[in-house]
């Protein structure tokens, strides 16, 4: 990406930055997704069917999934600034042609 958008040695530390959030999000909401699978399996496994904990668990991902959203626009917001507009027409085009991936 860094070669097909032309960055300079500025505008790539700040990538890798960005990245690094969205990395250290997606890794939080992997965890979180484990969790409720235990709460869910350990609703699961009882005699009577706990509602309101696999309500709680299945919350975790909705949480979770927030954040998520919440932290790839802040990237997108970030990028969008850091790139001229040459730069966004690339990467406009490296996604609209599925070359790249969000």
């Amino acid at each position: 990406m860094t070669y097909q958008l032309d960055l300079d040695e500025d505008q790539i530390s700040q990538l890798a930055g960005i990245l690094n959030r969205l990395k250290t999000e997606r890794s939080q909401a992997a965890v979180d997704w484990e969790r409720s699978i235990a709460d869910i399996a350990a609703a699961m496994d009882t005699d009577n069917f706990d509602s309101n904990a696999v309500e709680e668990a299945l919350k975790i991902r909705v949480d979770s999934a927030k954040r998520m959203r919440n932290e790839v626009l802040e990237a997108l917001k970030k990028t969008h600034q850091m790139l001229n507009a040459q730069q966004r027409s690339t990467l406009a085009y490296l996604l609209r042609s599925g070359q790249l991936s969000i």
